[in-house]
């Protein structure tokens, strides 16, 4: 009898061992979630997930944070099926059921005097931005997360107002004003009620901090990213040269087309491959064929990470005309590749990342005939193309996501 006393009694213990084992399993998943099962969230709004440079930041952006936090995109359009770049599968993306734009067609009947058309889109686009207001509006009203980051000047605005109270309010610009102080009033005053405002440079950092030095917006520098830099570099052999970017004005692509045509009447064995679509398209295959360059001039469209990994790796030199850039994530793709960069030192953001005669090259005022002499200079000596490379390739360092993981971190955590 004694003995089975004893057994019972050792099959309690045993079973109250494994009962308080598995509530303390419980309450140790707890805290390392954040008592309570659940990470902080945070809403980052976007005007679309196609294909652009802000987009690509607002992607990179959310495969980064989707490691420490639940994140959600809201969009206001949807333009394709899925995200034109690669978003990491546990990121939710909101598409706010808003048409999309028609700023083609209203255009067009604009330019062929389409009296009845002209009426239909105007009206049509004043829905289209009616539609943008309210849905967004209503989604920063609604939200449920901690944090919400603007990544336009517009949604600046309206988190600024409508955010509920206690929510972090964090607003992200990627355009260089460059002297439009029409545009740098219009952020300004967007931003006014924001907690912080991220900029892509210190010298963006420096004049927005001045600018909203009376109101209780921190202006912080987080530069953008580079999501991977390649195990392997470019030989720097092949007698290609490469440029990546929308096809707009601001991008100035024809610029580019004039700086290769004078190149080629030397060099007419090198070719030019230029990634990315937009309204100069046209322009550029009418320059093309004007000035014979069929056969040396690739207009490739948008294209896939692997297709544009590809193409920098089968590159020696790498090009950007643009007029203004904020910050040139394309220069530190080219970099990664060990691809030797050259750039007009009109675009801020090549100045941020570029110092020239060291990890690349900066023309000074837009002057096509030093650009095609350093372009000749990179063809003639493979060494200095390497050099050039390389150390483009080892200053990227700082660009790579886990510091700058770390930073947004530290700022969504408000940690000094």
């Amino acid at each position: 009898t004694r003995s089975t006393s004893n057994a019972k009694y050792s099959i309690t213990i045993r079973k109250l061992i494994v009962f308080f084992n598995f509530y303390f399993d419980l309450y140790i998943i707890d805290v390392i979630m954040g008592l309570g099962g659940s990470m902080k969230k945070i809403a980052i709004l976007s005007l679309h997930l196609g294909y652009g440079g802000i987009e690509k930041c607002v992607v990179n952006l959310a495969n980064i944070l989707c490691d420490k936090y639940e994140v959600e995109i809201a969009c206001t359009y949807k333009l394709y099926e899925k995200p034109a770049f690669d978003l990491d599968k546990r990121v939710k993306v909101n598409y706010l059921g808003c048409e999309a734009p028609n700023k083609k067609e209203l255009k067009d009947a604009i330019k062929h005097f389409k009296i009845f058309k002209i009426f239909k889109e105007g009206f049509k686009s004043i829905r289209i931005l009616h539609q943008r207001r309210k849905t967004m509006v209503n989604f920063i009203k609604n939200s449920d997360a901690e944090v919400i980051i603007s990544t336009r000047d517009i949604f600046n605005s309206w988190l600024g107002d409508y955010a509920k109270d206690g929510v972090l309010k964090i607003g992200w610009e990627h355009n260089h004003y460059h002297d439009n102080y029409k545009y740098a009033r219009s952020v300004v005053g967007s931003s006014y009620y924001l907690d912080y405002f991220v900029l892509v440079s210190e010298s963006l950092r420096n004049f927005y901090a001045e600018a909203l030095r009376r109101s209780d917006c921190k202006c912080v520098y987080i530069p953008n990213m580079i999501d991977e830099i390649p195990d392997k570099v470019s030989k720097l052999v092949d007698k290609k040269i490469v440029s990546i970017g929308r096809l707009s004005k601001e991008k100035a692509p024809l610029d580019l087309l004039k700086v290769f045509s004078i190149l080629h009447t030397n060099y007419k064995d090198w070719k030019l491959e230029i990634i990315g679509d937009g309204v100069l398209k046209e322009e550029m295959e009418d320059f093309i064929q004007l000035h014979h360059l069929e056969d040396s001039v690739h207009l490739a469209g948008f294209q896939g990470k692997d297709y544009i990994n590809k193409v920098l790796n089968k590159s020696s030199i790498y090009l950007m005309t643009s007029e203004t850039e904020s910050f040139g994530i394309v220069l530190l793709e080219a970099m990664s590749h060990g691809v030797p960069c050259i750039a007009f030192d009109s675009a801020d953001g090549a100045r941020e990342i570029i110092s020239s005669g060291d990890n690349g090259y900066l023309i000074k005022n837009r002057n096509y005939v030093a650009m095609v002499k350093k372009i000749e200079d990179l063809i003639k000596n493979p060494k200095e193309r390497k050099r050039v490379g390389l150390d483009g390739r080892s200053s990227i360092e700082k660009y790579k996501g886990d510091v700058v993981c770390d930073m947004w971190v530290n700022l969504i955590e408000e940690k000094d």
